[in-house]
């Protein structure tokens, strides 16, 4: 049974929830007025019944007590003949009286219409008793109830017969309802189901030409509308409606063959400008994910799959914590779910990566917002590799830090020098003047060339462009010769050059090539000891592996420069570390002081020049600088020319 009852309630609820919100509606609006009012109709019924009951009840009370007051003087005389007589002959003529009853105070019945007591008093015969009610009282008011009979309802009515104040007995009077009020409330409770009835067969007939006419129509359009929304500008409704019904059925016709036609028309220019968007976000320097609220990747391009080591591998739809790299995650972690629940709207983040090489990470985290900006759709992550720039800051605190140092230091000599001279003046020794001026001379001449190499350092990073052309290296080296002959006199150092002439014009800078000539000449004459030799060579050489004389502008030839020391040399652990900014290799086999940015300067200047210096060293030996330089592309190709490849035998190793 409650297996029957579940099924029974799941059908119904199955049943129910198929219907739309408007048949429900008007549904639960019936089913309110026709409880309404049937509850009217029966209130309206019971009260009519209440009415007829009230008014039996008045008029059983009014004959009692009629009748009471009439017998009453004969049943105190025992007359009861008399009794009898009177009460038949108010019984025939009343048709509302069902029945008669006397009895005694003990309410033994003594006589009744239409039956009465036997007229014998023997102790065979059968006594009956009156069971008057409980709430009856032998005082002057009539006591009325009413019960149900077989042949229908009766109202009973107890009026005590009391006589100049003595209780005689009881009489019972039965008293039929009144026929014209029952059949009255029996016409209008069935009236009113009539009408209950006929209004939900009314309800139901409506609602099935509703949907005969309105709902199956409507039902059509609302799924036209679903394939639109969906993308499906082909769907067209056909179905037999005038009027207004009719009129929206052709409107939603031509607005779909409207869409379709714009739809072909935009849908090239739609994945022309997805194309430039996924292009856009393909070749940006920033990597770029997209991730939902539940941090799964949406979007990913290859900066950002190059920068976590991606490729190759399916990311897309996974969960980003699953995929990122410890370090991030462990950065992250917090901030993206804070974001994605609105509590943030993003931030800056720094990561450091080891694997597969050191770099740093600058990670912008930014809410991605629904149109109404209130709810968080997804979150854009903008990757950055900073790695270079946390270099340039480290190198920029370094730089300012033996900056800092290496001014400090002549400062302080100077300074100490000025103090003292200051204090003591005349009262010091003429000699040792002299040497304390020429301590003082020298710490400016450090000073100089100190600021001089800054200077040359912040030109060269300064972006400040440079005027090349074609120069003759041939010049620059004589320059160099007689701007360093009579200080390698002084130091017993042999200067010379190796040059194969005639040399072709170079493609550069006169004045960058003169420092560069500057710098190296002067460096090999520092670290060379006396009886030593410098030499600057320069000659023309063929690239290994070319064999045309013609290749456009791209000559295969080059002019190689070498600049050769007999003196102490660099250590091999050294070497790599040459042409970093401050770094003086002499520090560690010597006591000779120099501003560490001579060669530093000469790279910057080489590497405008387009090639690359190098260095070959051996303790003890010597050490020898070289680079080449581009042929001028004025230059006619050199035919003939010897394939030079004398001089320093070590240069061909970086050909």
């Amino acid at each position: 049974m409650t297996m029957t009852s579940d099924t029974i309630l799941r059908a119904i609820a199955r049943w129910w929830s198929e219907f739309k919100i408007q048949t429900r509606l008007m549904a639960t609006a019936t089913l309110v007025v026709s409880i309404l009012m049937s509850g009217l109709t029966f209130w309206a019924v019971n009260s009519i019944q209440q009415n007829a009951r009230l008014n039996d009840t008045r008029y059983g009370q009014d004959l009692g007590l009629l009748l009471a007051a009439d017998v009453a003087p004969l049943v105190a005389a025992q007359n009861y003949s008399a009794v009898a007589d009177f009460s038949s002959k108010f019984y025939e003529r009343s048709s509302s009286i069902r029945y008669m009853l006397y009895a005694d105070r003990d309410g033994e019945i003594y006589y009744g219409i239409p039956y009465s007591a036997p007229p014998v008093n023997s102790a065979l015969a059968l006594r009956r008793r009156m069971q008057l009610p409980e709430r009856y009282t032998t005082s002057h008011d009539p006591l009325v109830r009413q019960h149900k009979t077989p042949n229908g309802l009766v109202a009973d009515v107890f009026v005590p017969l009391t006589y100049n104040n003595e209780y005689l007995g009881v009489l019972a009077i039965g008293i039929n309802p009144n026929a014209t009020l029952a059949a009255s409330s029996g016409l209008t409770r069935d009236v009113t189901i009539a009408v209950f009835v006929s209004l939900w067969i009314m309800v139901i007939l409506g609602g099935v030409f509703n949907a005969l006419t309105i709902t199956q129509p409507i039902k059509e359009l609302l799924q036209g509308v679903q394939n639109i929304a969906s993308g499906n500008f082909k769907q067209r409704i056909d179905l037999p409606f005038g009027g207004e019904l009719g009129e929206l059925i052709t409107s939603f016709n031509d607005m779909a063959e409207r869409l379709e036609t714009y739809e072909a028309q935009n849908i090239e220019e739609l994945q022309s400008q997805k194309a430039k968007l996924e292009t856009l976000v393909s070749t940006i320097a920033d990597g770029a994910i997209l991730l939902d609220t539940d941090m799964r990747i949406i979007l990913a391009n290859p900066t950002a799959q190059r920068l976590f080591n991606w490729e190759g591998m399916q990311v897309m739809g996974e969960n980003a914590l699953n995929c990122l790299p410890a370090p991030v995650c462990e950065r992250l972690t917090c901030p993206l779910f804070k974001t994605a629940a609105g509590e943030s709207e993003g931030g800056e983040f720094r990561v450091t990566l080891q694997e597969p090489s050191p770099r740093s990470l600058r990670v912008l985290l930014t809410s991605v917002f629904d149109s109404q900006r209130e709810r968080p759709k997804g979150i854009a992550m903008t990757v950055q590799d900073i790695t270079r720039e946390v270099e340039l800051n480290e190198a920029k605190g370094q730089l300012i830090s033996n900056v800092s140092h290496e001014l400090r230091t002549p400062l302080f000599n100077i300074k100490s020098i000025i103090e003292t001279i200051q204090e003591y003046g005349s009262d010091l020794p003429h000699q040792r003047q002299q040497e304390f001026l020429e301590t003082a001379n020298y710490e400016t001449d450090r000073l100089t060339r100190l600021v001089n190499d800054f200077l040359d350092i912040s030109r060269l990073e300064s972006g400040r462009p440079y005027q090349f052309g074609p120069v003759d290296v041939t010049q620059v080296m004589e320059q160099i010769l007689r701007t360093y002959h009579l200080n390698a006199t002084n130091k017993g150092i042999h200067l010379d050059s190796d040059i194969h002439r005639p040399l072709p014009l170079v493609w550069g800078n006169y004045d960058l090539l003169v420092q560069v000539f500057a710098n190296l000449v002067g460096n090999a004459l520092k670290f060379t000891p006396e009886g030593g030799r410098v030499t600057m060579r320069a000659y023309i050489w063929k690239r290994p592996g070319t064999h045309s004389n013609n290749q456009e502008n791209n000559h295969p030839w080059w002019v190689r420069i070498e600049v050769s020391d007999t003196g102490m040399g660099i250590s091999s652990e050294d070497i790599p570390r040459v042409f970093e900014r401050f770094f003086r290799a002499e520090n560690r086999v010597h006591t000779l002081e120099g501003t560490g940015l001579g060669l530093a300067i000469v790279q910057d200047i080489i590497q405008k020049h387009h090639t690359q210096i190098h260095v070959a060293s051996e303790v003890g030996v010597g050490t020898t600088f070289w680079f080449d330089l581009n042929l001028d592309e004025s230059e006619p190709i050199p035919m003939n020319s010897p394939d030079y490849r004398g001089g320093y035998a070590g240069s061909e190793q970086i050909q």
